[in-house]
């Protein structure tokens, strides 16, 4: 029951020797957050997806709850109650929930499996989903700092120093931020980071009960229901300038994330460095704020001047991340070792992002200094300027990711940014006016032309700066897009055919001087019309579709240039063709300009399209197929590797029909021994009758596809022939011969092992599985690496000729041990 009274509650305050010791219990809280962030966002997008709408309603979640225990705390527990002892219960909460929401997840998949679709409807479960998992743990979150407020006055000394424990849980955050990116989720999995957040969490709460015991609390006087502030006069102008800040924030973190991730290389290293790098401004930001708010600077004038300096600092990190970093003169080829890499990409975000993120950092403190007055109920003060911060985030980071960029790109973005955050500076220039104009009105004396001509030179000046600086603001190169960290080398010339910015990627198609055409999506080439390329994206199409024996249905994961799904458009007996694609633009877009060599696919009416996530498509559709070919982005970028756990291939094995095939395609480039050995070990771990094929393009190694059909598999060499030389077949024999296939010993010869001949070459190799993904921190690791040839020549040389998987005549079959070149 909530207790009651209307008198405000008594100023009380920690003994200062205590308050060390809450910065550093404040810097675990901040550590344990972090971590469980990282893991919580990465077990749900295992559920309901990966897409930016997917993203964007964890984020609103995740923030929400954030924002509504930092709105309760203070309404909901008594004042009455030591701080401290409410604190370390808060925290004991959060951990207890923490290993809760670990194992609770497989019930939420259950429940969520069970009822979702697409559309609408779809979207609201997801919402609910999130809410479910992430609503209790984040409000506790929200509310430790109005509940360790309540131990500090707000003098300004008081809240100088609730200033310094925001900067300390957020210094606490970076140190999460790595030790889950580089260390915890690197070398254990999911299960161990959550029980060393929540190890934190435990000791953090014995330590504060500890605390509490030793340092007795000052209660107000009398029975009262918590906190009834006094409000500062005209405290909403302040109210609107941190909620506008927090809005600009997230809102330029989602747009610096995308475009520093095309330079850097979109791995889950590189988004941990972004993150811990924008989360160290804020620390710091935070402790120059504390010691502001102390000084004999207003502190409204100081947050105003942040807000205009942060239109500045917005338009210095555009001009850095179009126009200077993309051209520093680095070649990540030359790195000896990723962790040499990961130094240069943490000094390009520090030189880009740093300055914003500190600006952004003091404008809580002074906003708390801004409207608190002596005998507040802390918790409510903070309550509600972390609320108003945090409402502003959670529309910056939905607004900006699902609307604006999709709508009017990154360079617009950023100069509504420049914008908004010279509004906030005018809101709060505006709120010191007025007490000044009302008080001379109020005489009856005429406007002094000082005060008309101050607010006139005030905001016009604001005004102007704002316009020169978003004017100021460059558009993103097409260059980045489409070549991104390797724009300072790249070599040859390349005519840009289309450039676009979508809700999910950014891509691009470019043409060279010979006509070959390239897609890019995420700063590289994805997909192209040279002969490498097209050559493994209709093996991916026309092994299975000549394997399996009469094809009906068909699911492919990723649309890239259209060419693996139009290699089944050629087969008559194929009657649906899903293509499952996350990003609208690759299909709607990119995918015409390939239509010679997708044959037009899009047109085709046996073909569906879906707008989702793979996993989470194939994960809630009912529908089952023949054929489920996956040809996904490259899996050092972040997001991808959820496509080749083992859960997930044991997941298309659910939703093949009887004799059905599913592929999986392994670049061999860009990786190491360790990546490649752990994706096929994970393939073949659920499907121990696997084969590889290799695209052995002029004779090296370039990439593969795994292949494994549900039951035995059996290619009869002479009936595979026969098929390839029947009349109605004549287009699949021409689309063969046009990537160096003239025979079926010719395509047969890309044979390059099965999972039998291997078990010693896999032996200790990694399995990805969803609790660890595994793979995306070996892939990570290896994304400057280019050992394709030695890689395949490793895998080679472990291969039989398979006598059980050939059958035919025996001339043909020589001929194919001839053409391999096995003569074991």
């Amino acid at each position: 029951m909530i207790e009651q009274n209307s008198n405000p509650p008594s100023s009380f305050s920690a003994s200062p020797r205590f308050l060390p010791v809450l910065l550093v219990l404040f810097a675990g809280s901040g550590c344990s957050a972090l971590i469980y962030e990282i893991v919580w966002l990465q077990l749900l997008q295992l559920v309901i997806g990966s897409t930016a709408v997917s993203l964007a309603v964890l984020l609103g979640t995740y923030m929400g709850g954030m924002c509504l225990g930092s709105l309760a705390l203070p309404r909901f527990i008594s004042a009455r109650r030591h701080p401290l002892r409410v604190y370390a219960l808060i925290e004991l909460g959060i951990g207890i929930i923490g290993i809760a929401v670990l194992f609770g997840m497989p019930s939420v998949v259950r429940l969520y499996t069970a009822s979702t679709g697409h559309g609408f409807m779809g979207i609201l479960l997801r919402g609910a989903v999130s809410g479910i998992c992430l609503l209790p743990p984040t409000m506790l979150m929200g509310a430790t700092l109005p509940a360790i407020a309540r131990w500090v006055e707000t003098t300004p000394q008081g809240v100088s120093w609730l200033g310094f424990l925001y900067a300390g849980n957020t210094a606490g955050a970076v140190f999460g931020c790595l030790l889950a990116g580089f260390y915890l989720l690197r070398v254990h999995d999911m299960a161990t980071a959550t029980y060393a957040a929540a190890a934190i969490n435990v000791t953090i709460a014995l330590l504060g009960l500890g605390l509490a015991a030793r340092s007795p609390h000052r209660a107000p006087a009398g029975d009262q229901r918590p906190g009834r502030a006094v409000r500062a006069p005209a405290s909403w102008p302040v109210y609107v300038t941190i909620a506008l800040s927090g809005l600009c924030a997230l809102g330029a973190e989602v747009i610096w994330t995308r475009l520093l991730s095309l330079m850097l290389g979109a791995t889950v290293y590189t988004f941990s460095i972004i993150l811990a790098v924008f989360l160290a401004g804020l620390g710091i930001g935070s402790g120059i704020g504390s010691f502001l708010s102390r000084g004999k600077v207003p502190p409204r004038l100081a947050l105003g001047c942040c807000q205009i300096l942060l239109a500045a600092a917005t338009a210095w990190t555009a001009y850095m991340l179009a126009k200077s970093l993309p051209y520093w003169p680095i070649n990540p080829a030359l790195s000896r070792s990723p962790w040499l890499s990961f130094q240069i990409d943490l000094v390009r975000c520090l030189w880009a992002i740093l300055p914003a993120a500190c600006l952004w950092g003091a404008s809580f403190p002074l906003a708390l200094a801004a409207v608190a007055s002596p005998g507040q109920d802390g918790g409510r003060l903070v309550g509600r300027i972390y609320a108003s911060n945090t409402v502003g985030a959670i529309v910056g980071a939905i607004g900006f990711s699902l609307l604006l960029i999709p709508t009017v790109g990154t360079q617009q973005a950023q100069r509504m940014l420049v914008g908004l955050s010279a509004i906030a500076a005018l809101v709060m220039f505006a709120s010191l006016l007025r007490p000044i104009l009302a008080d001379t009105l109020s005489r009856n004396a005429p406007r002094p032309s000082a005060i008309k001509t101050a607010a006139g030179v005030l905001l016009a000046v604001s005004t102007l700066l704002a316009a020169l600086l978003a004017g100021s603001v460059p558009g993103v190169p097409w260059e980045l897009i489409a070549f991104g960290r390797y724009l300072p080398t790249r070599t040859g010339n390349a005519r840009l055919l289309y450039m676009g910015e979508g809700m999910n990627a950014s891509v691009a198609v470019t043409e060279l001087d010979g006509g070959i055409r390239n897609f890019h999506v995420s700063g590289r080439v994805e997909a192209s019309s040279a002969a490498q390329d097209m050559r493994i994206q209709r093996m991916l199409g026309h092994i299975p579709a000549l394997v399996h024996p009469k094809p009906r249905s068909v699911l492919v994961v990723g649309c890239g240039a259209g060419v693996t799904a139009g290699s089944f458009v050629l087969y008559p007996g194929v009657e649906r063709i899903v293509i499952c694609e996350i990003e609208p633009l690759i299909p709607k877009v990119v995918a015409r300009y390939f239509g010679p060599e997708n044959y037009d696919v899009l047109d085709d009416p046996r073909v569906h399209m879906v707008y989702d996530d793979a996993r989470h498509y194939i994960l809630t559709t009912q529908e089952k197929f023949d054929i489920i070919t996956s040809d996904p982005i490259h899996p050092w970028i972040k997001g991808s590797a959820t496509l080749y756990t083992k859960e997930y291939i044991e997941l298309c094995k659910r939703h093949l029909n009887p004799g059905g095939i599913i592929v999986q395609w392994v670049p061999f480039y860009e990786s190491t021994l360790d990546t490649v050995k752990s994706e096929i070990a994970t393939f073949f771990d659920s499907l121990p009758n696997g084969t590889i094929w290799s695209n052995d393009f002029v004779g090296s190694g370039y990439d593969v596809l795994l292949l494994a059909q549900i039951g035995a598999t059996s290619i009869d060499v002479d009936e595979l022939q026969q098929r390839l030389e029947r009349y109605d077949h004549q287009a699949i024999a021409i689309s063969l011969q046009e990537i160096g296939f003239r025979s079926a010993v010719d395509l047969l010869a890309t044979y390059a092992g099965q999972a039998s001949d291997l078990k010693s070459w896999l032996k200790g190799a990694e399995i990805n599985r969803d609790r660890n993904l595994r793979l995306q921190y070996l892939a990570g690791m290896g994304l400057n690496s280019y050992q394709s040839g030695l890689i395949y020549n490793d895998l080679i040389s472990q291969s039989r000729f398979p006598e059980e998987l050939f059958v035919g005549s025996e001339e043909n079959r020589q001929a194919l041990r001839k053409a391999l070149g096995i003569s074991k």
